[in-house]
């Protein structure tokens, strides 16, 4: 048999006595439409944090294109588009929080979370473009060198660089964990990686105002490796998510959980995946296999209710309740074998 709830995820850590007396005193739900206005609230603050990081990022940039003009610094060139890059990864994430708002439908039973992944993508490729552009850029400069102009304002426009990222990188990373949301998390650390480049402008025009005339062009291309090495952890977390990968650390946490729940004799096959910033969780528990239906009915329901307190961000569950096998009878899934062999669903 299988039990099926939609539950929104809480996210219950280990606190003091006085605050779990107070939380069983305090009325809470699990129903739908709380799920519902809690993915809301979260969407909400996912969209209004991607807006303000875009204003903040967008002056940023915009100052120090004004720089770029008539200075002629290829290292900021590079972090201006690095920065302008940064605050466009905030319109297909914007986007795909506003799609997660929409309810499933017949043909999209799962919701639109998934668009967070589309999002994802759309970031790395913007990214590896704005690599790409600031390398050939450097390169160019530096196989023809050219006098960077006016040192002090390209240093003060690498300070306002480095401030605007790191204060975006700190909203971000508040707001997206927050929410749980993984894409904007790492469009934060994105964001903080962008503020070193920036100090690294600064270098530039320590050695420009010394005399080195490979100063600004070496800078750049030492702000697109660093590009580069942004681009490898973005891609390499999106294609986890893209194969519904999980931090094995939650898969403990929901283990130990259902281990501790009365009936629950064992767990068997265990599945969590991210739905955009939520998460969803399929699997099978063990229980008295004389046990009626009411009876193995509400043990999946106490399963279900110690994964939603026990695991952050968990939106639904669906807990199958196998019975207990008896020694010479037969497997009850026998009749499933040879779906499984052939790998249908």
């Amino acid at each position: 048999m299988s039990d099926r709830h939609h539950h929104d995820g809480h996210e219950h850590r280990r606190t003091s006595p006085l605050h779990r007396l107070t939380h069983l005193l305090t009325p809470h739900s699990h129903e739908t439409a709380d799920k519902l206005d809690s993915a809301l609230e979260s969407s909400a603050r996912g969209v209004r944090a991607l807006w303000v990081s875009l204003a903040v990022l967008g002056v940023t940039a915009l100052a120090q294109a004004v720089v770029v003009a008539v200075s002629g610094s290829v290292a900021l060139l590079g972090d201006t588009v690095h920065n302008a890059a940064d605050a466009l990864t905030a319109v297909p994430l914007g986007i795909a929080f506003v799609l997660g708002r929409r309810a499933a439908t017949r043909r999209f039973t799962y919701g639109y979370g998934r668009a967070e992944d589309l999002a994802g993508i759309a970031i790395v490729l913007t990214i590896a473009a704005s690599a790409a552009f600031a390398g050939w850029t450097a390169l160019g400069r530096l196989l023809d060198p050219r006098p960077v102009e006016h040192v002090p304002v390209v240093a003060v426009a690498a300070l306002v660089g480095f401030a605007g990222n790191e204060w975006v990188a700190r909203y971000r990373i508040r707001v997206g964990r927050s929410i749980g949301s993984a894409a904007l998390v790492a469009d934060g650390l994105h964001a903080r990686t962008d503020g070193f480049t920036s100090l690294a402008v600064l270098l530039g025009a320590g050695g420009a105002a010394l005399g080195w005339r490979y100063a600004d062009p070496v800078v750049g291309l030492a702000i697109t490796a660093a590009i580069v090495l942004v681009l490898r952890d973005a891609a390499r977390e999106v294609f986890r998510r893209v194969l519904d990968a999980v931090d094995p650390a939650l898969v403990d946490r929901a283990e130990r959980a259902l281990t501790r729940v009365p009936g629950v004799r064992g767990v068997g096959e265990l599945r969590l995946r991210w739905i955009g910033h939520r998460l969803r969780a399929e699997v099978a528990v063990v229980v008295d296999g004389g046990a009626t239906v009411r009876e193995a009915h509400r043990v999946a329901v106490e399963a279900e209710h110690a994964l939603l307190h026990a695991v952050p961000r968990l939106a639904s569950v669906l807990v199958h309740a196998d019975p207990e096998p008896v020694p010479g009878e037969a497997d009850p899934h026998l009749a499933l074998a040879h779906h499984a062999a052939r790998g249908t669903p």
